[in-house]
């Protein structure tokens, strides 16, 4: 028995080293920008965030409560948890900025109060010297009339909201978007940035390039075909699913996965349709159908009539637009609705 539990404790020792590793690999990052259930989808459509937990920063006294929060000291704030080798602090800030009214002093849009109030809140002097960069640029930039009303603060205690709060956007999706159309951000942000997600500015595409691998920013960007049975999916036979190498966004399941005998990978169908848009492909002196990804513009690959019962359509996706989830690692990485996919198989 003591053989047993030193051998263990041996083990542990061992391990700690590794499991410090683990655990310090990924940073977070703390924003406050009003409604915390307007704060979470925009930053979980980008690669190498981890999670996105709506919680309260900023104030006074343990455990805060939706109930008592604002009476508190506390502000509403998203905590992102991301991986900095796969995207950066900088690109998270951008995200930030296009989702607020950074002049506002009095809350964001319809709500109002401090505990509505934008800020970054800071949890090392890296971030802190950024953030300020990023605001001094956005400054000068002459978008916005009024000041920069935006704080940039020390961050403190962070208290995860109840659970109900959490993914609002997944779990009572119609209140959410009548939530966020009359509150006036959505309109807000139209007006002011005219943003259209399938549009990419200059900093973006060299963030791509720092992240993305040569190959897959030739065939995402600028429309390039992988070599046939050398790539990274063509013959992968484990269960799980397939997302966007930049968004995430699911695309395609195993399930709908086989082998068409062309040395890429090919599905039946898409998992999630909503996800991919069809253009007309006339660069090969022939009519095809390119997929694209809807959220980030991205070439994917290209769908033909040529396909296995019942859809008779083949999806023949580049492995470079890719990114592979285990069924084992789907609720680590925030898709664990799709688990139910795999259950009876």
């Amino acid at each position: 028995m003591f053989l047993t539990k030193l051998i263990e404790s041996s083990v542990i020792l061992l391990l700690l080293p590794f499991i410090a590793y683990t655990q310090s690999k990924y940073e977070i990052a703390t924003f406050a920008g009003g409604c915390f259930w307007c704060m979470q989808p925009p930053f979980k459509d980008l690669n190498g965030v981890i999670e996105v937990v709506a919680g309260y920063s900023g104030g006074t006294g343990k455990n805060p409560t939706y109930e008592d929060y604002a009476e508190k000291g506390y502000t509403e704030v998203v905590q992102v948890t991301y991986d900095p080798k796969l995207t950066t602090y900088s690109e998270l800030l951008n995200i930030f900025w296009k989702q607020i009214d950074p002049t506002d002093v009095g809350g964001q849009f319809v709500d109002r109060g401090s505990q509505y109030k934008s800020a970054i809140f800071y949890n090392n002097e890296e971030q802190k010297k950024l953030a300020e960069k990023s605001k001094l640029e956005l400054e000068k930039s002459g978008k916005f009339k009024k000041p920069i009303a935006t704080e940039i603060l020390k961050a403190t205690t962070f208290y995860k909201a109840e659970g109900y709060h959490q993914d609002y956007y997944k779990k009572s999706p119609q209140k959410y978007e009548f939530y966020r159309a009359n509150s006036g951000r959505d309109k807000f942000l139209e007006n002011t940035w005219g943003e259209n997600k399938q549009t990419k500015d200059k900093d973006t595409k060299k963030e791509l390039e720092k992240k993305l691998t040569p190959l897959q920013y030739k065939v995402t960007q600028e429309g390039c075909t992988e070599p046939a049975f050398n790539n990274k999916y063509w013959d992968n036979k484990k269960e799980g699913i397939y997302v966007d190498v930049i968004s995430g966004e699911p695309l395609f399941s195993s399930i709908d996965k086989y082998d068409s005998g062309t040395g890429w990978p090919s599905f039946r169908k898409p998992l999630e349709p909503e996800n991919i848009v069809e253009k007309t492909d006339n660069s090969l002196s022939t009519t095809r159908t390119e997929i694209i990804s809807k959220k980030t513009d991205s070439h994917l690959g290209h769908v033909f009539n040529d396909g296995p019962s019942p859809t008779g359509l083949r999806y023949c996706m580049n492995s470079a637009s890719l990114r592979f989830i285990p069924k084992e690692d789907l609720k680590k990485e925030g898709y664990g609705e799709y688990l139910k996919l795999f259950e009876k198989r």
